[in-house]
This record gives C-alpha cells, structure tokens and sequence, in this order.
C-alpha cells in the first residue's frame, strides 16, 4: 500500500487530502482540508499548515492538480500569486516521489476510475459508460475545462484539451445577440465566454436588452441564485438558456474529439444546476447535429458527483505514473 498526500490548487482553494493507494488498485481518500490562498504566501507554507493539521508529519510523496499549464521551470498560477518550481518540490515539501497534473486532467482520471454509483444520469440512453473507446468530459465553472478519455478493458489515458477556447457558434437569434454583446469586448469569443459560471452575466444582460428592461448589475453569483431559487425569472431564463448553448456545446466537443462511449459533466457549478440541466432543452441540443442526430442520441450523458474529483483525480494520477507499491 502506497500512502500519500493529494492536493488539488485552484485560485481561491487549495484543498488537501491523505490518500491511500491499495496493491489491488483501490483508492481510498481521506477527509479533504480546503484552505484559502489569500491566507497563505506560497504554496510551502500552506503544505506546511496541513501538515501541522495533520500532526507535523506528511507521507514522502505527493501528487498535485494544479490550475494551469504544468510544464516549465516555473508554474504559475492564473488567479492566485503563488509560484511553484518543480525543480525544488522534492527539497521544499520532503517527499521522495512526486506528480504534477493538470486540475481537469485530474477530474478526467477521476470519471475514469469512479464507480458506477458516482455518476448521476443526464440524457441518452440511461446506461454505463463504454468500457472502451473515448469519453468527452466537460466542466463549466470559472472556465471551461476540457479533456478527453481513451480507454479499453485494461488501460486508460487521459488528455487535457484547451477545448473551451473554440469559437462559439449560435445557433439562434438569443444567441445571436449574446454573440453581438460580446464582440464588442472581444474580437473572438470562445465558448468559455458564454459557458462557464460568468457567462450568466452576460446572457442575463442580453436577455434583458431584448426585452428592453433596465436591470441593475448583478454578479454572477446573485444571478444564478435568482435564476435557481425562483425569485427572478429573468435570471431563470438566463440559466435556461446557459443550458441550451452548454447542450450544444458538450456536442460539438464529443463530435471533435469522438466521445461516443459517453460524456461526462463536471464541477461545481454542473451539480449545483443538475435538476435543471435534466429538465432544461440541454439533451435536445446536444442531439441537434443534423445527420448525427440519431448517433448523439445513442451516447449516454452523465453528471460526476464524486465530492472531491479532483483530489481523488491527483491520487490515480499518480497510481498511473508510479504504481501502487
């Protein structure tokens, strides 16, 4: 048995867990500790704080999802100040083996070694995902992460994809006008733009030019609260409409990267919103592919709800860089 710590950075948490990983490819992750970056100066000294949480004394190997591009001599983070030399990880935290992951390459190894129970149905046939051939996975939250999953019976391989800066694509008159709004800020809009948590904002917005209603600014945040808890239904057509285009684009993407062994939605802010995706017009625009209608049809959608898939992701990550031993 392997013991190690697990580690999942984003710009405003970074959560920690002890994991254990099992001869017979088990993993077993302990209670995750979320501490904020802003409280702490580097990542050292927030290793160093877990540490004193966890009795002043850490397993000798390490494994870390990290938001962001992780080659180079130097990491950096995109929302938060801390730096990260892999050069130096070994001295810095004490540990004998490391591995560096990319935070959604970690959520994708994650829906490759989750059990069936951790997955929540969305649209398509209501079946398991394929146990070989590709599996597209598609988180909305801050940004929009994409990866991809190769698997057959034996083995899998994971790829992190910088999917969510393709071109958005209307596909009708809301949309189109959401688009108009957009280019006026930027001379490309990818669909992260539109997406991911604040896209709200300006598909709330658009929505109410049309309407020629006078709105007050509203942070993303306020908007999807109103759009969920029924007080604003203008912000609940603003979340029906992220809905729409996410269907489109979660097809586009599984059409792109030949994910019809399933698709997978992931984060935080797809299980916040799942009762309304599986009601919403997402699985119709997700077929909507002209001729390929009837093959989207015949790919199971699912929903991730593994409570930490990102620090469980990091643990089999470095199952599949070092081993269990």
């Amino acid at each position: 048995m392997t013991e190690l710590v697990t580690v999942d950075i984003g710009g405003t948490h970074a959560r920690f867990a002890m994991a254990k990983l099992g001869t017979d490819g088990t993993i077993s992750l302990g209670e995750a500790v979320t501490l904020h970056t802003k409280d702490h100066a580097s990542f050292q000294t927030a290793w160093e704080a877990f540490r004193d949480m966890s009795g002043g004394r850490l397993p000798r190997a390490v494994s870390m999802a990290i938001a962001g591009p992780v080659g180079g001599e130097v990491i950096r983070f995109t929302n938060n100040p801390w730096i990260i030399r892999p050069a130096l990880i070994a001295a810095k935290l004490d540990v004998d083996r490391f591995t560096l992951v990319n935070d959604f390459a970690a959520v994708a190894h994650a829906v490759a070694r989750a059990d069936s129970s951790q997955f929540l149905h969305l649209s398509g046939p209501d079946a398991p995902l394929g146990a070989s051939g590709t599996i597209s996975v598609i988180g909305p939250g801050t940004g929009l992460g994409v990866a991809h999953i190769w698997r057959d019976r034996h083995s899998y391989r994971v790829q992190a994809t910088e999917g969510g800066h393709i071109d958005f694509a209307p596909l009708d008159s809301i949309e189109d006008a959401i688009l108009a709004r957009l280019r006026k800020r930027h001379n490309r809009v990818s669909v992260e733009r539109v997406v991911a948590g604040p896209g709200i904002v300006d598909i709330y917005q658009t929505l109410a030019a049309i309407e020629g209603r006078s709105v007050p600014e509203r942070d993303a945040v306020e908007i999807w609260t109103a759009g969920q808890d029924g007080s604003d239904s203008l912000a609940a057509a603003a979340v029906d409409r992220f809905c729409l285009s996410l269907g489109s684009v979660a097809g586009d993407i599984t059409l792109a990267q030949g994910g019809f062994a399933g698709v997978v939605i992931a984060g935080g802010l797809g299980y916040r919103i799942r009762e309304t995706l599986r009601t919403s017009g997402f699985a119709q625009r997700f077929c909507a592919k002209g001729r390929f209608e009837s093959m989207m049809a015949s790919i199971p959608v699912k929903l991730i709800v593994h409570p930490q898939p990102g620090l469980f992701g990091a643990a089999a990550a470095f199952a599949g860089e070092h081993g269990h031993a």
